[in-house]
Protein backbone atom coordinates (compact mmCIF):
# COMPACT_ATOMS: atom_id res chain seq x y z
CA UNK A 1 0.00 0.00 0.00
CA UNK A 2 3.06 2.20 0.45
CA UNK A 3 4.22 2.09 -2.66
CA UNK A 4 1.26 2.84 -4.14
CA UNK A 5 0.65 6.29 -2.25
CA UNK A 6 4.23 6.95 -3.49
CA UNK A 7 3.64 6.21 -7.01
CA UNK A 8 0.43 8.52 -6.80
CA UNK A 9 2.08 11.21 -5.35
CA UNK A 10 4.74 10.75 -8.11
CA UNK A 11 2.45 10.36 -10.77
CA UNK A 12 0.72 13.76 -9.66
CA UNK A 13 4.34 15.79 -8.97
CA UNK A 14 5.00 15.10 -12.50
CA UNK A 15 1.73 15.95 -14.36
CA UNK A 16 2.05 19.26 -12.25
CA UNK A 17 5.30 20.21 -13.73
CA UNK A 18 4.81 19.26 -17.07
CA UNK A 19 1.83 21.56 -16.63
CA UNK A 20 3.56 24.40 -15.51
CA UNK A 21 6.24 25.36 -18.23
CA UNK A 22 5.61 28.94 -17.96
CA UNK A 23 8.04 31.38 -15.80
CA UNK A 24 7.10 34.27 -13.99
CA UNK A 25 10.43 36.17 -12.39
CA UNK A 26 9.64 39.55 -10.38
CA UNK A 27 12.51 41.78 -8.09
CA UNK A 28 11.49 42.55 -4.68
CA UNK A 29 13.28 43.94 -1.90
CA UNK A 30 14.38 41.97 1.10
CA UNK A 31 11.79 43.50 3.28
CA UNK A 32 9.09 42.22 0.46
CA UNK A 33 10.44 38.81 0.48
CA UNK A 34 10.66 38.42 4.22
CA UNK A 35 7.65 39.58 4.79
CA UNK A 36 6.06 36.65 1.85
CA UNK A 37 8.52 34.16 3.31
CA UNK A 38 6.92 34.80 6.89
CA UNK A 39 3.47 34.90 5.63
CA UNK A 40 4.18 31.30 3.69
CA UNK A 41 6.12 29.96 7.24
CA UNK A 42 2.72 30.45 8.65
CA UNK A 43 0.48 28.63 6.11
CA UNK A 44 3.44 26.00 6.29
CA UNK A 45 4.01 26.19 2.12
CA UNK A 46 7.26 27.12 0.09
CA UNK A 47 7.44 31.05 -1.04
CA UNK A 48 6.82 29.45 -3.99
CA UNK A 49 3.72 28.44 -3.79
CA UNK A 50 2.58 30.80 -1.52
CA UNK A 51 3.30 33.53 -4.11
CA UNK A 52 1.96 31.20 -6.78
CA UNK A 53 -1.40 30.63 -5.17
CA UNK A 54 -1.73 34.12 -3.55
CA UNK A 55 -1.15 36.01 -6.37
CA UNK A 56 -3.66 33.28 -8.61
CA UNK A 57 -6.06 34.40 -5.92
CA UNK A 58 -5.56 38.05 -6.22
CA UNK A 59 -5.99 37.42 -10.20
CA UNK A 60 -9.57 36.05 -10.03
CA UNK A 61 -11.04 38.79 -7.44
CA UNK A 62 -9.31 41.52 -9.53
CA UNK A 63 -11.17 39.99 -12.25
CA UNK A 64 -14.11 39.30 -10.42
CA UNK A 65 -14.27 42.75 -9.36
CA UNK A 66 -14.63 44.09 -13.08
CA UNK A 67 -17.02 41.72 -14.42
CA UNK A 68 -19.87 40.99 -11.72
CA UNK A 69 -22.01 43.55 -11.27
CA UNK A 70 -23.30 43.90 -6.90
CA UNK A 71 -26.67 45.46 -6.87
CA UNK A 72 -28.24 46.15 -3.53
CA UNK A 73 -31.82 44.68 -3.21
CA UNK A 74 -33.15 48.52 -3.69
CA UNK A 75 -31.05 49.20 -6.86
CA UNK A 76 -32.33 45.01 -7.78
CA UNK A 77 -35.45 45.90 -7.39
CA UNK A 78 -35.48 48.92 -9.55
CA UNK A 79 -33.66 47.08 -12.10
CA UNK A 80 -36.19 44.86 -12.58
CA UNK A 81 -38.77 47.03 -12.27
CA UNK A 82 -37.15 49.12 -15.75
CA UNK A 83 -36.88 46.13 -17.34
CA UNK A 84 -40.14 44.60 -16.37
CA UNK A 85 -41.95 48.05 -17.24
CA UNK A 86 -39.72 50.48 -19.43
CA UNK A 87 -40.27 54.00 -19.74
CA UNK A 88 -41.63 55.37 -23.04
CA UNK A 89 -38.54 56.42 -25.04
CA UNK A 90 -37.88 59.81 -25.03
CA UNK A 91 -37.33 62.61 -27.99
CA UNK A 92 -33.91 61.49 -28.29
CA UNK A 93 -34.22 57.95 -28.77
CA UNK A 94 -37.21 58.60 -31.08
CA UNK A 95 -34.91 61.11 -32.91
CA UNK A 96 -32.04 58.39 -33.02
CA UNK A 97 -34.13 55.63 -34.23
CA UNK A 98 -35.60 57.70 -37.31
CA UNK A 99 -32.04 58.58 -38.26
CA UNK A 100 -31.07 55.11 -38.03
CA UNK A 101 -33.94 53.97 -40.24
CA UNK A 102 -32.88 56.36 -42.95
CA UNK A 103 -29.41 55.18 -42.61
CA UNK A 104 -30.19 51.76 -43.09
CA UNK A 105 -32.85 52.31 -45.87
CA UNK A 106 -36.29 50.13 -43.12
Amino acid sequence: MKGQVQTVHADRTRRHRSVRRERLETRVTAEEKALLQRAADLEDRSLTEFVRSSAHTAALDTIRRHEVMSLSAEDSAAFVEALMHPPAPGEQLRAAARAHRELIGR
